[in-house]
This record gives structure tokens, sequence and C-alpha cells, in this order.
């Protein structure tokens, strides 16, 4: 399988993809023994070096399905005695979970080294159905069954409509497309209802099927193309932090710029310059006009609410 020379060098864990082109830029990438272009396309059989060091070859993609026991912490932690990588007991290679279950839940993860999948996955708005068979302390009402499906209230957002059947006296089926933190259970709890057992059965067309508490088998190739199919129109995470945090500069040295600004005018008037930033701060809110008697100059007109702000009445300080 082939892919952008970028896309090799980040999964091999060197560097993030933009960081990989600036490598490529400054030619310290090779491609069997010549210097890389950007955009080049590569495949597990070529010879890539970065900095002089050869890449280990990609390794294929693989997909497990785990039927994870209570008790598994769902962790790639190897400290943690009852991590979930020592339980699956898996050694082709690094792969990670897809999710999480509580250690007190037990039923379906998938296993990958595709990291391209994962967010696929995961992400609420690409709404991806996870089915779960839930047991509860009391009798479950037609009207446990209505508020669970319509939605309820929980860390500060109202759960997505969702299917919900009842199974038997105490235990009952639910169909989600998001992940909240310990959904299920702070679901129920909000209704008077504590959770005595939850396994998920299925993930998308994913399910249990022929895997014993414990045990993993890989997906059929039939089930792992439906699963790339199934994920192809799907959305990633949101930009990474480091693009916000570019954003923020931006905004940053924009506001420094205002800031010049209102210096510059709080010079020309009476005013400290100290209260003229915040005067310049708080007239952008305003019409921008001078007050009658203080000219037509925008730099005087600033200047002289920069006077107000040492009495603490400038619009910037007002509104804290």
């Amino acid at each position: 399988m082939s892919v952008r020379l970028n896309k090799f060098i980040s999964e091999a864990g060197i560097c993030s993809r933009r960081q990989a082109d600036r490598m490529i830029e400054q030619g310290k990438v090779r491609v069997n023994g010549r210097v890389a272009q950007i955009g080049e396309v590569v495949s597990s059989n070529d010879d890539i070096m970065v900095n002089g060091n050869l890449l280990e070859r990609r390794a294929p993609h693989v997909y497990l399905a785990y039927n994870k026991p209570v008790g598994v912490t769902t962790t790639t932690d190897r400290t943690d005695p009852d991590n979930i990588i020592k339980a699956l007991g898996y050694h082709g290679g690094r792969v990670f979970p897809v999710g999480r279950l509580d250690k007190d839940s037990e039923g379906l993860i998938l296993f990958t080294n595709d990291g391209d999948i994962v967010n696929k996955i995961l992400r609420a708005s690409n709404k991806h159905d996870k089915e779960y068979i839930v047991s509860v302390d009391k009798p479950i009402t037609p009207d446990f069954v209505h508020q669970m499906g319509e939605g309820v209230s929980i860390l500060g957002v109202m759960t997505r409509r969702c299917e919900v059947e009842k199974i038997n006296t105490n235990t009952f089926r639910i169909v989600l497309n998001q992940g909240l933190n310990r959904q299920i259970r702070r679901m129920c709890e909000v209704l008077g209802y504590a959770v005595t057992r939850l396994q998920r059965v299925r993930i998308m067309h994913l399910t249990l099927s022929g895997i014993e508490t414990g045990s993993w088998r890989f997906l059929t190739d039939t089930e792992t193309a439906a699963l790339l199919k199934a994920v192809e129109g799907s959305r990633k995470e949101p930009a990474p932090r480091r693009a916000r945090k570019r954003s923020a500069s931006r905004n940053a040295k924009a506001g420094s710029a205002h800031k010049s600004e209102g210096e510059a005018g709080s010079k020309t008037g009476k005013g400290s310059s100290k209260g003229g930033r915040k005067a310049s701060s708080g007239s952008s809110r305003k019409s921008g006009k001078p007050k009658p008697g203080t000219g037509s100059g925008k730099r005087k007109g600033t200047a002289d609410k920069g006077k107000n702000s040492r009495t603490g009445k400038s619009a910037r300080s007002g509104k804290r």
C-alpha cells in the first residue's frame, strides 16, 4: 500500500507530518538513496532515511477484536498490572485500543496499528453506533426506557436521542453514537438506577460473535473492508492544538497593534499613556466619534478617554 512520504515518517513516530515536510524541504530525507521530494508517494518496500537513519519498514495494518473481561484497565501503561496490552497478549507488533471501556465493564474493543482510523471511529460527530447490554439494580419501567431514549442531562450536556429496548426485568439494550465519559452509568444514576453489569456487544458492524471473554481474533478481510469503507467519509479530530496556538498568536499580535495605536494616541493628549491604552481598548466598543470640543482628531479623542480611565470609569474596566 502506497502512502505520502510525510505520513510514512509521521507513522514511524519521528515527527508530525508538517515537520516531516520541513525536513524533506531541507534535504534531510532520502528515498532509496536519492533526495526526497515534497508530496512523494512511497511504499513499505522503499528504504527511507531521515537524518541518515534508516526507518524501519512500516508494518502492515492489523485490526483485532478483543472481548475485554471485567478487571482489565484500558491503558497502554505497562506499569499498571491490569493494563489491557498485557491482557490482550498480542505479540505481532505494537497495537493500541480504539476507545476504552471502564475497568468494571466488559465486551468489545478494537485494536489496531492504523492511527488514521482511530479518531474517525471515535469522534462523536461521525455518529458510529456502539451497542451495549446493560443490567441495573431494580426493575426497568417504561418511563426509564423513554427518558434514556430521549436524552438525559449529564456532565453539563444533554445526551443524544438513542435506541433503548427493554430485554427483561432488569436488563436493557442501548445503542449510542456518542461517547461521553461513563455515559451509560451516569445516565442511569440520574434516573435513580445503578448499573450492575455493562457489556459492549457491537461497534458499527463488528460484534462479539465467536470471541470468548479474554480472547481476541483478527478481523476477516470482509470485516476490514467494511470497516474502512464505513469510515471513508468520516472526519478526524479538529485541528491540532498547535494550529489553535498559531491562531491565538495572530490574535495576540493584532491586539498588540491596537495597544500601540492607543499609546500613540495618549501621547497627543493630557492623559497618561497607561490611561490611553485602556481608553483605546474601551473606545473600540463604541462609535469612536470624538466628544464635542475635543477636536476631530482620532488620537486626541482617545487621549481624553484616557483621563477617565484613571478614575476607573473606562469601558473596559467597567465590564470587569
